[in-house]
């Protein structure tokens, strides 16, 4: 069964089952508390967002640039939480009464949930009688929001993980410039860059709330591994334990010639590591905080056929709002991610520009050839693969994912019996939360 053959099945048993650990319900009652009474004109939307990539000033200037051209509409643009987990459970909170947003910034863990028990809306039907043009999205990123013949969101902080390397301690260590052609690759420059930056270590990996579940994946890939192959969990076999093993031997605080840190894109712009993945989204961060220069590389590839997963996160509309509210929403998020504001977006963040006509702009063309690496995640978007079910289709599994390598990196658990408990884990949200649906 593929991912969008169980996400159809699984619609027919939503009202029952539920695939999440979300805890609210959508309220039937129509939302009225932003200014949008019942049968008049919309004068107000709402906007919850995280800030991906610590965006809120980009997201105030696309809000003021809507306002302008909208003169009878205002934005308000609320915090929702420090990250994409505590956005989805705001939301998820929110939903048990009737103050809702107009649209919430949902990440690639978290849209699938409310699309299964009706809390968002479909985009598709909203774009169609608002006269909206969904035609110029990048269709992989926009396809990832398929769902029961439909769409449930559309693609707005989307990103990549890229490696990221310091230039000037590359340099010291006599190493071309560019990022290791594979994970064994940066295991022998590991030496080099340890002797010639005493001062840092030569990698950085982020801790399970830094993502450490989904920027894992391309290494594991590149080493044979998965979480899964469909909904058969690969958290046992040779390959996953080895890639896993691997993991703890680098991050060995004698041995080894990494570490795990709760805020790498800071530590790296400091200079505490010579090296590290991150998504795309830190890359205007980093860019502005790092005192040298700074290189952006694919993920080592040495197979040729993938090894960088997507990720970030798009924009949604409750289900349960006002029609007009939904309309208004639509065409605010069209907005946002028009030609010209996602290429600002992604020139300000460094998120990846979500429609395909964005990169055509001259001002985006001339962007990218004066700064390469920002070019480097639309580069590498032939190199990308969609994510394993294991981690962003059962629930709670990137949480789990995360908690289990940090065990293992930090409290230097064995790596085969945490791999076992994690797949008896995850099996048992499986076994009580999919398969029923599936069966359906």
């Amino acid at each position: 069964m593929d991912r969008r053959s169980f996400l159809a099945i699984a619609s027919l048993a939503s009202a029952s089952v539920t695939l999440t650990a979300c805890a609210g319900t959508s309220s039937t009652s129509t939302q009225n508390s932003n200014g949008s009474a019942s049968g008049g004109d919309v004068t107000e939307l709402t906007w919850w967002s995280n800030h991906p990539g610590s965006s809120k000033d980009i997201e105030t200037e696309l809000i003021s640039r809507f306002e302008k051209e909208n003169p009878d509409i205002k934005v308000k643009l609320v915090d929702a939480g420090k990250n994409y987990e505590e956005a989805a459970q705001k939301f998820n909170a929110a939903l048990t009464g009737t103050d809702l947003p107009d649209i919430v910034v949902l990440s690639d863990v978290w849209w699938y949930n409310f699309a299964i028990n009706g809390q968002i809306a479909n985009i598709d039907d909203l774009a169609k009688e608002a006269d909206v043009d969904l035609s110029t999205y990048v269709q992989p990123l926009y396809e990832d929001y398929a769902y029961d013949g439909g769409h449930f969101a559309l693609p707005f902080a989307r990103s990549t993980p890229l490696f990221y390397y310091n230039k000037e301690a590359w340099k010291k260590a006599g190493l071309p410039d560019r990022g290791p052609e594979s994970w064994d690759e940066m295991d022998q420059w590991s030496s080099k860059l340890g002797e010639a930056n005493p001062d840092m270590k030569a990698f950085g990996w982020g801790d399970a709330v830094d993502y450490l579940g989904w920027i894992f994946q391309g290494p594991l890939w590149s080493k044979g591994g998965a979480y899964s192959d469909e909904w058969d969990l690969k958290f046992t076999d040779s390959k996953t334990i080895e890639a896993v093993e691997w993991l703890k031997k680098v991050t060995d605080e004698k041995e080894g010639y990494s570490y795990v840190g709760n805020d790498m894109a800071m530590e790296f712009s400091t200079g505490r590591a010579a090296a590290t993945v991150l998504s795309t989204g830190d890359l205007s961060g980093v860019n502005e905080n790092a005192k040298f220069e700074l290189g952006t590389a694919f993920l080592p590839n040495p197979t040729g056929d993938g090894a960088c997963p997507t990720g970030g996160a798009g924009l949604a509309i409750p289900a349960s709002i006002d029609k007009k509210r939904q309309l208004a929403a639509v065409k605010l998020i069209d907005f946002l991610t028009n030609d010209e504001n996602t290429a600002y977006w992604s020139q300000n963040v460094g998120y990846m520009p979500v429609r395909s006509t964005a990169v055509e702009l001259e001002e985006q063309k001339k962007f990218m050839e004066e700064n390469p690496n920002f070019a480097t995640a639309i580069q590498q978007l032939p190199e990308t693969r969609p994510q394993d079910y294991a981690r962003v289709f059962l629930p709670g599994a990137d949480q789990e994912i995360g908690g289990a390598f940090e065990k293992i990196v930090t409290n230097r658990d064995d790596v085969t019996k945490t791999l076992t408990d994690l797949q008896k884990t995850l099996q048992a949200i499986y076994d009580n939360q999919v398969k029923p649906i599936a069966k359906s």
